[in-house]
Formats: structure tokens, C-alpha cells, sequence
């Protein structure tokens, strides 16, 4: 377990990530977490003494990251922007997010959309199943499972999915 302090920064300009609120791990503490990585990956431990498991460390490049902190978990922390955040940080081995059957069959009447989604960072199979599953009523799910397909038809990423269907 990785033993670090970091104050909590607010993005304010930074293209997909503006508004974000995280914390930076720079790339000698990542290092310590998971060697020579520098795609994101899932840590778990604590946050002063707020236990987490399953959140994203995500690359800003030079093999620095930053770990989002959402609204819900700043106020379990009660901690905001400028505050000091003790973390004790390793790698989540254990995290694993499971395909929807929905989702694998859609995904499985064509070849490649299941092959496009499978060559994915797990971190971005992730975040479309996660964003599948949050679906609160059926035809918003139904919707939602054409959009991932259609993205893979296009071989999009998560985030490049979200912007198409916002211009539409």
C-alpha cells in the first residue's frame, strides 16, 4: 500500500475533463502503485478513512494520473477543492465489471462490433457498461444498447460515443 498526501484541484478548462475534481498522483508514487503502466488502471485502499475499491486512475501523459473524486465521495469526505487528502493507494486486482447478456447478445450479431468492444481498455468497456446499467427505465436502456453497437460498428471509444450523440 502506497502512503501519499495531495490536494484536492477542480479542472476548469480541460476539454472532456473540465469541471472534473481529482486529485494528482504524479508518475514516481503510479510507479510504485503499478510499474510501467500508462493506460488507467483501478486502485483500491483509502481516502482518509474513507475505504474505496474499483476507482480509475486515469493517465494525464509523462506517466502522471489523476484519481476523480465525484460529488458523493467529496462529501463522505467532507473535503473540497484546496483541501489535503491522505491516500493510501495499491492496485484493485479484483475489479471486474460483468458484460450485461443484453449487451453481449446485441454485440454478438456482429462479429466485429463484439471484437471492437473486446480490444477496448477495460477501462472503457467499463465505462459503457456502466453507463448501460444506470439506465432507468427500459427504452432508455434499449437506446443506449443501439448507441454502444452503433459505436462499435465505428470503432468509437466511450468518450468519442457521448460527443457523437450529443451533436445528433
Amino acid at each position: 500500500m502506497i502512503v501519499f498526501e495531495a490536494e484536492i484541484e477542480r479542472y476548469e478548462k480541460m476539454g472532456e475533463k473540465t469541471g472534473w475534481t481529482f486529485v494528482f498522483v504524479p508518475a514516481a508514487v503510479s510507479q510504485q502503485i503499478k510499474a510501467d503502466c500508462k493506460k488507467s488502471y483501478r486502485v483500491r485502499g483509502r481516502l482518509d478513512a474513507v475505504e474505496i475499491k474499483g476507482m480509475a486512475l486515469t493517465p494525464m501523459g509523462e506517466g502522471n494520473f489523476i484519481l476523480a473524486l465525484k460529488a458523493a465521495l467529496r462529501k463522505e469526505l467532507k473535503k473540497e477543492e484546496g483541501a489535503i487528502l491522505r491516500l493510501e493507494l495499491e492496485e484493485d486486482k479484483e475489479f471486474k465489471v460483468e458484460m450485461p447478456a443484453d449487451l453481449e447478445l446485441c454485440l454478438l450479431e456482429e462479429k466485429h462490433c463484439m471484437e471492437n468492444f473486446m480490444s477496448l481498455p477495460k477501462g472503457h468497456q467499463n465505462y459503457y457498461i456502466n453507463w448501460l446499467n444506470t439506465a432507468k427505465t427500459e427504452p432508455t436502456r434499449i437506446k443506449r444498447l443501439t448507441q454502444i453497437v452503433v459505436a462499435m460498428d465505428k470503432k468509437m471509444d466511450f468518450g468519442a460515443m457521448i460527443r457523437s450523440n450529443k451533436e445528433s
